[in-house]
């Protein structure tokens, strides 16, 4: 996802703008630009890295005290100066900077033609920018925020805009649809952001902009209205948000930082939420809504990627524990198939940044239905965490590297009490069976830290796989969605082709690739489904495949049977997905690594998806 900052105040811009650049660098982006106002409108901008566009600016004027800068994700035209933003109007009154897609340019654009405009670049955003300036130039009283409005009323699609005028040089306009913008307050000046990370270090207090907000921002305080021209009232939150989180600190990359944090993370989930004698699970953002849940017909669990995954871990712990009837659904695919629900339903989203424009219109739907609509996220602020009934936040911390890893696990453990909780207040666990369940979720962060120990040998594992093009991730029961969760990651990060699969669906097609040349990761701790998984494995082995065994500490007979082993403490099957998915995340790194890939700025992905 593209990245906004922007900077009014009394400082020089230009270096706060870099070091917010730098700091958005984690979402994805292929080229990066900054507009400063100083006398006339300074664009300067650049395919490639934001160090590119520093060193190219350092022999340039970039002085001023009003900026606006952003990273972009080429939607709209290829990777190039020329399409990377901001995009100034055909007659430089205007420059903007856009995260999301207006899905009417073309026709916009044709409109604007005959009127006499012409373009530079491919970019959608240009056509806003033009769009603005015609209206601007309709009257000599309209303001750069009424052009604005009217520009956005034309606009079908989704957009965080912050906007320039070169008439008016004291103000910078922001406005939001879809797509996440903040506003930090300081003394005497203002932040603008997509997120919280680019300004943290310089302020404490922020506004969320919600969708069809419009702010007016100057040095002297700033209003806030709607598309409609109605006015909103300011609801100042206070930021908690370490700037230590957003340093890579002893390690190389954020993700492996991330995957070893995760010990601390899943304490800092379910601390305060878990009493001390496991005689209670305690969720104070679902109290008014467990009355619906237990009431539930119908749970819908909706996600993409990485959170899909944890939802169908929640689905079999639903159901096995609570006992009612659990869907999950992909959120890029639930609004569009005439989905039935009703008003006895329970959706759950699940979304890291609380930003993802599937999810959000999935969330939209569910409401629309009159369902009960609860979130998990890990982003406080988020649309997510203000548009739905209720929720329960991860305390993932901010999450850095592309690749998902600490906030997975989080999610995991949230969906875990929450399914515990349930299954307790409906009287379907056995009261024994729950304060043990309660217990071995407690024991999980010694546990974690006791398989990123086995880190050494997990990068020798690595070392004989790297060269594969293809792999293959077995699991079953609770394990299945970790199998396609650790496929997930090494085709995120290292490029390689992986695939999960349940294990007793290799019959069915896969085993057709089994060979030699292919590893075989198979998830095989101790549990019902041990002695089928073996029998997996032994198909593996007699067609002469690699097998990488997740197994419980102390197996003897997989040691014998694997090619490699990766122990991880014993637990309960419920718990497990929350040990076995690391090794794997320390396999795909590793692999990541010797391939020379960017870790943490894998090709083509962005870290939260906000445009469909």
């Amino acid at each position: 996802m593209c990245g906004i900052v922007g900077y009014i105040g009394g400082k020089e811009a230009f270096p706060i703008l870099i070091n917010g650049l730098k700091r958005l660098e984690y979402r994805g982006y292929d080229s990066a630009g900054v507009a400063l106002l100083n006398g006339s409108l300074g664009n300067f901008k650049r395919k490639g890295k934001v160090a590119e566009l520093e060193d190219f600016v350092n022999s340039e004027n970039c002085s001023g005290t009003v900026g606006i800068g952003h990273t972009r994700w080429a939607t709209h035209g290829e990777p190039s100066d020329k399409n990377a933003h901001p995009h100034n109007s055909m007659g430089d009154l205007f420059s903007v900077v856009h995260n999301g897609i207006i899905e009417n340019y073309a026709r916009l654009k044709d409109d604007l033609v005959k009127h006499g405009y012409s373009f530079k670049s491919e970019t959608d955003t240009e056509v806003l920018a033009n769009l603005i300036e015609y209206f601007y130039l309709q009257s000599e009283e309209m303001t750069s925020e009424a052009a604005v409005q009217l520009a956005l009323s034309k606009v079908v699609g989704a957009y965080g805009i912050a906007v320039l005028c070169s008439r008016e040089k004291e103000k910078i306009v922001v406005a939001r649809k879809g797509s996440p913008l903040v506003v930090g307050l300081g003394d005497g000046e203002y932040f603008i952001a997509s997120d919280a990370s680019p300004i943290a270090e310089y302020t404490s207090q922020v506004v969320y902009l919600n969708d069809e907000d419009i702010a007016i921002i100057q040095r002297d305080g700033f209003t806030l209205k709607n598309v409609q021209n109605n006015p909103v009232s300011l609801k100042i939150s206070n930021l908690d948000l370490e700037i230590g989180a957003l340093d890579k600190g002893e390690f190389e990359y954020f993700m492996l930082k991330e995957i070893y944090e995760q010990p601390l993370t899943i304490e800092e989930t379910f601390r305060g939420r878990l009493r001390e004698d496991y005689s209670e699970i305690v969720l104070g953002g679902l109290l008014n809504v467990f009355p619906k849940l237990e009431e539930a017909e119908r749970i819908i669990i909706i996600g993409c990627g990485t959170s899909w995954h944890a939802a169908l871990i929640a689905e079999y712990l639903f159901e096995e524990y609570a006992r009612v009837p659990v869907e999950v659904e992909y959120a890029s695919e639930f609004r569009y198939r005439k989905p039935i629900i009703n008003s006895r339903d329970v959706v759950i989203l699940i979304s890291q940044s609380g930003e993802t424009a599937d999810t959000m219109a999935a969330l939209h739907l569910a409401k629309s239905k009159g369902a009960t609509v609860l979130g998990i996220c890990n982003v406080v602020g988020s649309s997510l965490a203000r548009e739905t009934d209720a929720g329960v936040y991860t305390h993932a911390g901010v999450e850095i590297g592309v690749a998902s890893t600490k906030a997975f696990t989080a999610q995991v453990t949230v969906l875990t009490m929450i399914a515990l909780k349930l299954a307790k207040r409906k009287g379907s666990i056995d009261i024994q069976e729950y304060k043990k369940l309660v217990n071995e979720l407690s024991e999980i962060p010694e546990k974690g830290r006791i398989i990123l120990e086995s880190d050494q040998k997990i990068q020798k594992i690595a070392e004989k796989y790297h060269e594969a093009v293809n792999a293959l991730y077995l699991g079953r029961g609770y394990l299945f969605p970790v199998a396609l969760e650790g496929a997930l990651k090494l085709k995120e990060i290292s490029y390689v082709h992986a695939e999960g699969y349940a294990a007793g669906e290799m019959k069915h097609g896969p085993i057709a690739l089994v060979d030699d040349n292919l590893p075989v990761v198979v998830v095989a701790p101790e549990d019902a489904y041990y002695e089928k998984v073996v029998s997996n494995i032994q198909e593996v082995k007699a067609r002469k495949g690699n097998v990488i065994a997740i197994v419980t500490e102390g197996d003897s007979g997989l040691k014998e049977l694997a090619n490699d082993v990766i122990e991880i403490p014993k637990s309960h099957p419920a718990v497990a997905p929350l040990l076995a998915v690391i090794p794997l995340q320390l396999l795909a790194y590793h692999i990541a690594l010797l391939k020379g890939c960017n870790v943490d700025q894998p090709r083509n992905l962005a870290k939260s998806v906000t445009v469909e």
